[in-house]
């Protein structure tokens, strides 16, 4: 099928458009199917496949809820749900919600890592939720199952599920204190924490962004990104239901292959206004389109009103290629919408207005670390940019050492507060309890206010502390990649013990080149500039592409690179080869 014979849902209907104020989020599901809006199913090139109004939507929610239902699946059980891109998940996950079960998206496989890894992965979290069945795309069948006989539950594929029986029966009714669905954060491999979130949290969360970004009648969203993660699950899936917008949607497999078939889509689709990704994907667009000329000719960007940036940190300089790669196709560098949040507070914190743009503060690495400036060398500043404003409904602080609030442009802990705000982690009230305190979230994340404005300085459980000299990560991965030959993501930087004891800073670095005394001047090249960052000597290690590991939304992993390093699982490069 083709565009020529199918008609995408519409931007605009005569249903009056409301903006998440719902008591719970079936019925969202229930006004939205009143509407002509609807998700639309994109293939590699960005041709569409298959429209899916929100009616359909919800007439195949329910015949899954009746099947849930006839299995003996009952309100409050786990329902594990590969989060493929697909009619199939969404309708089971609606499904889910409408009978009282609770949905547990979980990741597809990645090119990162290999088939036992996957089953791996797919295992913990399992063991974690202990859904009563897991429910996969017929395509990845074999692993999928593996995965779910090892954890002893019940597994079978779309078209297995979809030959069930569907019988009438009455459903029960959802009260907004019910959890809604587990969300698991991309960084839970090992030790999985799944994120429970009420009805109640979800809309409020959904409300408070659509009126930060000004969500009106005529917006249309495209998103490649991935369901199991929460900016994808939550901002542009869930969302687009609870404030009846239509959707076109690539596969996130197929945006990695061919990145620029999201700014196609984007220029071919007319009405589409909103867009997000972290910013290795408009760093990536903007590398794949250096090389190519009439930009003009191909893209129209110009109708581009919210180009959202978040889940990873946010890198003025990567935005600024990009403006400057598209400018031309008319997109304006006021359209980038900075946003900060995280799973624990349903998806967002704070929100950049629309119209804003980024903006960024210089700050001294020295305020950043806490550690005295040197007066005898010149003052290094990095770039720290602003991620907005707090959503309606959620408090933002910035705490010191025991809890003690700091002033505007003070460097602390971020601290939340809201109905957005999780339950609980599933099953780990140990967890629960650690981070939230008295109705506040400690997030993890360490920022500053000014003004207002949120900004993000880095992760706290990241910082490399050594002989109490405090130091990012990404200031030490930032400096690297401004060496020729290196992208975004080809670099890990943390502590190790070394022979003698003492703590040193390490970096991980893909190596592309071949000849040995080549990489031997690279490796000296990178302690170099690793040193005039840090001011002092660092171990670096050479690696081979694509070797760094990724959490399952696409983003580094430092932690998870730092455990393999260790434990002899990457092998660095033979520098005397």
């Amino acid at each position: 099928m083709t565009d020529a014979v199918l008609t995408p849902t519409p931007n605009d209907c005569d249903l009056p458009r409301r903006r998440s104020d719902f008591a719970t989020f079936n019925e969202a599901i229930d006004y939205a199917a009143r509407s002509a809006k609807g998700l639309n199913f994109h293939d590699m090139r960005g041709m569409l496949e298959r429209v899916y109004p929100y009616a359909q939507m919800r007439e195949d929610a329910l015949d899954a809820a009746r099947r849930l239902v006839a299995m003996g699946i009952e309100k409050e059980d786990r329902v594990a749900l590969v989060a493929d891109t697909s009619p199939e998940f969404a309708a089971l996950f609606c499904g889910c919600t409408l009978m009282g079960a609770w949905p547990v998206p979980l990741p597809l496989p990645t090119t990162f890592g290999g088939k036992e890894s996957y089953i791996d992965q797919l295992s913990v979290q399992l063991q974690s939720s202990d859904p009563k069945i897991l429910i996969y795309p017929g395509e990845i069948a074999e692993m999928a199952k593996a995965a779910a006989d090892r954890q002893g539950c019940g597994g079978e594929s779309w078209d297995e599920f979809a030959e069930r029986p569907a019988p009438d029966c009455d459903l029960p009714e959802a009260r907004p204190d019910d959890i809604c669905y587990l969300q698991y954060s991309s960084g839970s491999t090992r030790f999985p924490t799944g994120v429970a979130v009420t009805h109640e949290a979800l809309l409020h969360n959904l409300r408070g962004h659509a009126e930060s970004m000004n969500i009106g009648m005529n917006d249309r969203v495209i998103s490649w990104l991935p369901w199991y993660h929460d900016m994808g699950l939550v901002g542009c899936f869930l969302s687009l239901i609870a404030n009846q917008v239509s959707v076109d949607y690539l596969k996130t497999e197929h945006f990695a292959r061919r990145p620029l078939a999201w700014l196609d889509l984007i220029s071919r689709n007319k009405g589409t206004t909103l867009s997000y990704s972290p910013t290795f994907g408009y760093d990536i667009c903007a590398r794949r389109i250096s090389s190519q000329s009439h930009v003009a000719d191909r893209f129209d960007l110009s109708r581009w009103r919210v180009a959202g940036n978040g889940a990873d940190m946010i890198r003025p300089d990567v935005m600024q290629n990009f403006v400057n790669a598209f400018a031309d196709a008319g997109f304006q560098a006021s359209s980038f919408n900075p946003s900060y949040g995280l799973a624990e507070a349903t998806l967002a914190v704070t929100v950049m207005p629309p119209g804003e743009g980024i903006r960024v503060e210089l700050v001294e690495e020295e305020r950043l670390s806490g550690r005295p400036r040197d007066l005898s060398k010149p003052a290094r500043y990095r770039a720290i940019v602003n991620c907005g404003k707090p959503i309606p409904g959620m408090e933002v602080e910035i705490r010191g050492e025991n809890g003690v609030l700091k002033g505007d442009h003070q460097i602390g802990k971020v601290w939340c507060r809201g109905k957005s705000v999780m339950h609980s982690y599933f099953r780990n009230q140990e967890a629960t309890d650690d981070c939230l305190v008295d109705g506040w979230l400690d997030t993890g994340d360490m920022g500053y206010m000014g003004d207002g404005y949120l900004f993000i300085v880095g992760r706290a459980k990241d910082m490399i502390i050594i002989n109490g000299k405090n130091l990012w990560p990404q200031d030490i991965e930032w400096a690297v990649e401004q060496l020729p030959g290196f992208n975004h993501g080809d670099i890990a930087a943390f502590s190790i013990d070394t022979e003698s004891g003492e703590e040193a800073p390490a970096v991980l670095v893909h190596c592309r080149v071949s000849d040995p005394e080549e990489r031997i001047r690279l490796r000296d090249q990178i302690a170099d500039k690793v040193r005039g960052v840090t001011g002092m000597s660092c171990v670096v290690e050479l690696v081979p592409p694509r070797t760094l590991p990724r959490t399952s939304s696409g983003k580094l992993s430092r932690a998870k690179a730092k455990k393999l390093y260790l434990a002899g699982e990457i092998q660095p490069l033979d520098l005397a080869a």
